[in-house]
C-alpha cells in the first residue's frame, strides 16, 4: 500500500478529537508531503537536524512536533521550527526553551515526558517526579505546559503496554485536578504504530505513528 492509502486507512479509525502525529524519522521530504496530501496535519521529528532539512521543503503545510530527546544545544533551532515540544524532562531544558522563545517572542506549548516504566535506557521523568517538574516550570513565561507524553515499553504484544498507558492517564488526571496556574492539561500523547489502539482506549488524544503510515522501511529506527 502507498503512504496515501495507509493514511486514509488510518484516519478512518482515529476519532476526530485525536491528533495523529506522523513520526517521520529517516523519511524524505517527499514522503512527508505525500502523507500531508493524504490528510496528515502534524509531522513529528526526533532530530532537529533532520527536521531542518524537511522543514526547508515542507514548511508550514503541517504543524511540527518534536518527539525525540532534545539536547540543550539544539533548542535555539528547535524553537524556530516546532509548534509543540513533547519531550520536556528537566527544569534545565524547560528554562533553555523559555529563554530561546523569549528571544523570538514565542510561547512554546510543551508536554512533559514520563518514563512510566522507569526504563534506564529511556528519557523522561519517573512517575513520582512529574508533578514537581510541572510545578517547577509552570511559572516560565515563554512555555506553556499542555499535558504529558510517554513512550511506554516497546513490547511485541501491545496489550502489555496497557497498564503503563493507564498509569500515565491517572497521573494526567491527577495533575489536571490541581489547577496549577499556567498549566493546561489538554494533551496526552501515548502510543505508536504497534500500540496506538490500546493507547486510544486508555485515553490518548495524540498518537505518534511511523511505520503504519510510511511502511516498514528502516523499521528498527522508526518510532
Amino acid at each position: 500500500m502507498s503512504i496515501r492509502d495507509n493514511v486514509l486507512s488510518l484516519l478512518k479509525e482515529i476519532p476526530e478529537n485525536v491528533t495523529v502525529v506522523a513520526a517521520a524519522k529517516t523519511r524524505t521530504p517527499q514522503e512527508i508531503l505525500e502523507a500531508i496530501d493524504a490528510g496528515i496535519k502534524v509531522i513529528g521529528e526526533n532530530y532537529v537536524q533532520e527536521a531542518e532539512k524537511a522543514f526547508s521543503e515542507v514548511g508550514k503545510r503541517a504543524k511540527w512536533h518534536f518527539i525525540g530527546h532534545l539536547q540543550k544545544n539544539k533548542v535555539k533551532k528547535a524553537v524556530q521550527i516546532f509548534d509543540l515540544i513533547e519531550t520536556v524532562d528537566s527544569v534545565d531544558l524547560a528554562i533553555e526553551i523559555d529563554k530561546r522563545c523569549a528571544m523570538i517572542d514565542k510561547v512554546m506549548p510543551v508536554l512533559c515526558e514520563v518514563n512510566i516504566a522507569k526504563e534506564k535506557t529511556k528519557s523522561g521523568v519517573y512517575p513520582e517526579e512529574v508533578e514537581q517538574l510541572i510545578k517547577n516550570i509552570s511559572n516560565l513565561t515563554h512555555i506553556k505546559v499542555m499535558g504529558l507524553m510517554t513512550m511506554g515499553p516497546r513490547f511485541g504484544d501491545p496489550e502489555n503496554a496497557r497498564v503503563y498507558f493507564r498509569k500515565t492517564k491517572q497521573i494526567f488526571e491527577n495533575i489536571k485536578k490541581m489547577n496549577i496556574p499556567n498549566v493546561e492539561m489538554k494533551y496526552l500523547s501515548m502510543g505508536m504504530s504497534n500500540s496506538y489502539r490500546v493507547a486510544l482506549e486508555e485515553g490518548a488524544n495524540i498518537v505518534r505513528i511511523g511505520t503504519r503510515i510510511f511502511g516498514e522501511r528502516n523499521y528498527k529506527k522508526d518510532k
